[in-house]
């Protein structure tokens, strides 16, 4: 069913893409595999197995790593009556709705499609906004829902969760049987943790290009639903000076699961993370919002219009 969000034809074309270049990375790294292991059924078993729980699972592996539980209307109807309200204005199925008890304002949306999907926020955030930016950050996860972005990254970031499992399964298997091995079982190992660590690299800069992109597309959609751009600057901006400010080791814990976020866990100051990080600067997210708030106040305005 086509939601009421509007389309993104860039978003759809960078997905396809980012997915296509996956797609052959993925052949490359297991025929790469297989030929340095020389055994294709591990190799099969393994990747398959890693796919299928990362696209079957994400929402409850998600939910279980962030502390967050369903909740039913009778125990938040304020978070119910909102999701509600914009998932009548999209013309979308209406998801699982989740609440992690943490204190770092954020929220995250997860699952295979948008009649699997939960939408999660935590404590920290429905404590700090008001109502009206509560409702542009739902509207924000809620068309990472409806245009299928959620299932996309989830299967990209597959990739990069294999080769990452494999060069740690293999340094420390290089690491405690250094000598109880024989030569060529180390060169072996040291080649495929070449290999995988190339291939994470590979598949995190793809990814960090389609993420940036996709959380400006979920800004505009949002700004655009709910027709207030400048209550989402707001919560934008209220989030993202209040992440800064909770202890790194908190952030670092919370780091992995960046790219689902609203606003990624980051501290302030300049840092490396912040060069490769899944969301643009906030102030690129402003700037455009600044660009459809003054839109819509134009077509807002009588002789504008034609």
């Amino acid at each position: 069913m086509q939601s009421r969000f509007r389309s993104d034809r860039q978003l759809t074309v960078r997905m396809g893409v980012t997915l296509f270049l996956l797609g052959l990375l993925y052949v490359a790294f297991v025929a790469a595999l297989i030929a340095l292991l020389k055994s294709w059924v591990l190799v099969v078993v393994i990747a398959a197995g890693v796919l299928v729980a990362q696209y079957w699972f994400s929402d409850r592996i998600a939910l279980f790593a962030m502390r967050g539980r369903v909740v039913e209307r009778e125990e938040s109807p304020e978070l119910h009556a909102v999701v509600d309200r914009l998932c009548a204005l999209a013309d979308m199925p209406r998801p699982t709705i989740a609440i992690s008890d943490m204190d770092m304002p954020n929220a995250f949306a997860t699952g295979r499609n948008p009649d699997h999907a939960v939408v999660c926020v935590t404590t920290g955030l429905l404590r700090r906004l008001e109502p009206s930016e509560l409702e542009g950050v739902l509207a924000h996860e809620l068309s990472h829902v409806a245009h299928k972005d959620v299932a996309v990254i989830t299967v990209a970031s597959f990739l990069g969760v294999l080769a990452g499992l494999i060069v740690r399964f293999a340094f420390y298997s290089q690491l405690l049987g250094r000598d109880r091995k024989d030569q060529n079982t180390l060169v072996v190992l040291a080649a495929v943790m070449g290999v995988s660590a190339a291939v994470y690299v590979i598949s995190f800069l793809l990814i960090r290009a389609l993420s940036r992109y996709r959380e400006l597309a979920a800004d505009r959609a949002a700004a655009l639903l709910t027709g207030r751009p400048s209550a989402l600057a707001s919560a934008l901006t209220k989030v993202t000076g209040d992440i800064a400010r909770i202890p790194s080791r908190d952030l670092r814990t919370a780091q992995a699961f960046n790219t689902f976020y609203f606003t990624p866990a980051l501290g302030s100051g300049p840092s490396i993370a912040r060069l490769f990080s899944t969301h643009p600067s906030l102030e690129q997210r402003l700037e455009q919002l600044g660009r459809i708030s003054a839109e819509l106040g134009e077509a807002a305005t009588p002789g504008k219009a034609g």
